[in-house]
């Protein structure tokens, strides 16, 4: 108190500046370029958790995606939607460095996914922590639950060449037996793990699914630009197949007017089951909306014939026709009884990996099947 009996004003707070300058501040936030491929960046993401599980996905079973963001390139592409919000997340926390910030707002979304690759390098340790002896994932882990790696992104794309995030991934699971464990890639890089995937083999349940929607080398570089040739996928699976491991094919998106054709997929099922694969699975194209804004427009340009079925058959749903699914589901079911694989036609729609939605009453003008009416 004063004299006057005034209470003494307290100083001011000295605004604490930062120890060696906003502009290191900024600097020290921002995600570091740790690699560059013509026109694509690998840029290093810190992982807080890496493996989401089912109340998070909406899925029945665990995911793991060591990349956002894929360097394939397919139209197709169901899982651009996670790199958006990734971005948006990084730009929210100031954290982009300039470079990106106009790659970010100079690219369509659709684009920025392809070339903009975030590489979750913590990925091994932050998996190793959650699965420690006696955690709550882990035992709902060995109760039966299955860990998918590669749901939204191709855990083997050219990144994982230099970086090894899946290797490192998969050394920490063969620590762990009693798991059950799925793997979705369209790439022969996955060989180069064999021993790894060998040794998860012998103490886990594990199973490889190689994605292969068609056998034409010139078609499949219009639909997947930077993906590795089909003959190279189906020696792969040759490879696994040799090794013991269980590995199928995922026929997957079935696309309509496209990679439909009847004899093309008959001559897909002979050439795999020639090659050792454990079944086939199909399901046709859905399109989210971030998936649609790509593709259709790739439609018009590159199959412009098809462009307005393909706007009237998903102007109101996500899904092709109900006729259309179940056609091709026995169709497939014919085919590896045929050829003497097993068959997973009937998968349910999200189990290419995207989020599950409720079927809803399908539009009148659908694509129709190229097939025989004898199939259907």
């Amino acid at each position: 108190m004063t004299g006057g009996g005034k209470s003494a004003k307290r100083p001011k707070k000295a605004k604490q500046e930062p120890l060696f300058g906003e502009a290191y501040e900024r600097d020290a936030r921002m995600l570091p370029v740790i690699g560059q491929q013509k026109d694509i960046r690998y840029y290093s993401s810190f992982a807080k958790n890496i493996l989401n599980g089912p109340e998070t996905t909406g899925m029945g079973f665990w995911s793991i995606n060591p990349y956002v963001g894929c360097a394939f390139g397919c139209a197709y592409c169901y899982a651009r939607y996670a790199h958006r919000y990734v971005m948006e997340r990084v730009a929210a926390d100031d954290r982009m460095e300039d470079a990106l910030t106009e790659r970010y707002e100079a690219m369509p979304p659709w684009l920025a996914f392809e070339r903009n690759i975030f590489v979750k390098q913590n990925a091994p340790e932050v998996l190793a922590r959650t699965l420690r002896q006696g955690g709550d994932r882990y035992l709902s882990l060995l109760d039966g639950e299955t860990i998918v790696i590669g749901t939204a992104t191709d855990p083997y794309q050219p990144a994982e060449r230099r970086f090894r995030v899946t290797r490192r991934i998969l050394e920490v699971l063969a620590d762990h037996p009693g798991l059950k464990v799925c793997i979705i890639s369209k790439s022969p890089l996955i060989t180069r793990d064999i021993d790894i995937l060998s040794r998860i083999n012998r103490i886990s349940s594990l199973t490889i699914h190689i994605s292969l929607i068609t056998l034409h080398r010139d078609l499949a570089r219009r639909l997947e630009p930077r993906s590795p040739t089909p003959e190279a996928r189906v020696r792969a699976l040759g490879r696994l197949r040799e090794a013991g491991i269980d590995a199928g094919i995922n026929c997957m998106p079935v696309l309509p007017g496209i990679t439909d054709n009847p004899s093309d997929l008959d001559a897909l099922v002979k050439r795999v089951a020639e090659a050792g694969a454990t079944y086939v699975g199909a399901c046709a194209l859905r399109l989210q909306s971030t998936a649609r804004k790509r593709y259709l427009p790739f439609i018009a340009q590159e199959f412009p014939h098809l462009e307005e079925r393909y706007r009237n058959t998903y102007a109101s749903d996500s899904n092709a026709g109900k006729n259309y699914r179940d056609g091709l589901s026995r169709f497939f079911d014919k085919l590896c009884m045929k050829y003497h694989v097993a068959s997973s036609s009937r998968m349910r729609d999200n189990d290419e990996g995207d989020e599950a939605q409720y079927e809803r009453p399908t539009p009148s003008d659908q694509l129709q099947l190229p097939f025989p009416a004898s199939v259907s």
